[in-house]
């Protein structure tokens, strides 16, 4: 798994990329979170949509309201970037509105749209 860390507007963002599923799992997810604070103090993280693995994608297994439920407990805020042109899912895409007019937990096209607005999310 690859961090790089990015200040955009005076905020740091850890930048999460890598081999596929690496962050499947809302453990996994977490424990990310929980070390790039721990070894960063960021609690904004970008999250390259590949790591999170498809699973992630189909809203009936759960996974990603698990993750982003421990996100918000926990205080992170984060942004899943990439290609999401191939989703047809009205439930997936109704998250994914919802989700960006929020203030925690966003989908972005690119890694520096979800820098840009992990900045910018108060």
């Amino acid at each position: 798994m690859n961090i790089e860390y990015v200040h955009a507007d005076g905020v740091l963002v850890a930048v999460v990329s890598g081999d596929p599923a690496e962050a499947a799992s809302p453990r996994a997810a977490l424990d990310l979170a929980m070390s790039v604070n721990y070894e960063a103090g960021v609690s904004r993280i970008a999250f390259d949509k590949r790591v999170l693995g498809e699973d992630f994608f189909i809203l009936s297994t759960g996974v990603a309201g698990e993750i982003l439920q421990k996100f918000v407990n926990y205080h992170v805020k984060a942004a899943v970037f990439g290609d999401y042109s191939r989703y047809t899912s009205k439930p997936l895409r109704d998250f994914i509105y919802e989700s960006n007019n929020g203030r925690d937990f966003f989908f972005t096209a690119s890694k520096e749209e979800a820098v840009k607005r992990l900045a910018r999310a108060r």
